[in-house]
């Protein structure tokens, strides 16, 4: 049981209780649009289990560790609140779990700074998943510059997240240029990218310090996504990832469909 699980994200229990309330509470609609939204049949396009209910279903999955990705919340509570909650899952089980730190790309730098290196200090290890662009914010935001520069000091990844723009439309979809994603990882060569998503479909096989990752792919591209490694990305850039506790099988559960998606993974070589 060796698979990693890279793209994962959990939420804190006042989270999971009541998804919508504490959205409107909190002040994150745009969240609310992508993780509370239900499909035209009434189904739940996600789930919000519990520590305890995601390693059950990686164990199931034959998944190994997980790497635990933030959002991309509009407010920096509610970053730092993922934060601490993460570091705390982090040090209860260390040996299935590492975590990423997010935060507002919007904010004022040195707060994020100061809330960069709490994270690093309490056992987070990378950034992500970050979309700037959902939060009004560019790509190469101050708060961003701060973040990149301390995420190469440190060799940390960056995870973000990137829309394919050939993707039916979705609330709450945003669109993410790939030509800014490009400017951005040539400016910081020392950094380690990872573009979610398959990188939205973009050839990436010309920029080195790029990995993507496969989450959601099964609703995303199906089962033809595996045709893109050779020829939008090489094979020795591509992590598995779920996106989980999104249900990648409609109708089926999140557990489901992340053990039919790391089957899957492992007949194309993932191991």
């Amino acid at each position: 049981m060796a698979l990693t699980d890279y793209h994962v994200h959990l939420y804190p229990d006042e989270v999971n209780r009541d998804p919508a309330a504490w959205a409107a509470a909190a002040g994150e609609p745009h969240w609310a649009r992508l993780c509370t939204r239900r499909r035209r049949d009434g189904s739940p396009v996600q789930e919000f289990p519990d520590l305890a209910t995601l390693l059950r279903d990686l164990d199931a999955a034959g998944i190994a560790r997980a790497v635990l990705l933030g959002w991309y919340w509009e407010q920096p509570a509610s970053c730092a609140a993922q934060n601490r909650f993460y570091a705390e899952c982090v040090r209860l089980h260390p040996d299935r779990l590492s975590a990423y730190a997010t935060f507002n790309p919007a904010a004022a730098p040195s707060s994020v700074e100061t809330e960069l290196h709490r994270s690093r200090d309490e056992g987070l290890s990378g950034l992500g998943e970050l979309s700037p662009q959902s939060v009004g914010a560019a790509l190469d935001s101050p708060a961003m510059q701060t973040a990149l520069a301390l995420a190469a000091a440190w060799h940390w990844p960056v995870n973000l997240h990137v829309t394919d723009p050939r993707i039916r439309p979705y609330p709450g979809k945003i669109e993410t240029p790939f030509t800014d994603f490009e400017r951005l990882v040539r400016a910081y060569p020392q950094t380690h990218f990872v573009l979610a998503h398959w990188a939205g479909g973009f050839d990436v096989r010309h920029l080195p310090n790029v990995q993507v990752d496969t989450a959601a792919a099964p609703l995303l591209y199906g089962s033809t996504a595996w045709s893109m490694r050779g020829t939008t990305v090489r094979a020795d850039q591509v992590l598995f990832g779920s996106d989980y506790p999104l249900r990648l099988q409609p109708g089926q559960p999140a557990a489901t469909g992340l053990t039919a998606f790391a089957d899957e993974a492992r007949t194309h070589g993932f191991v």
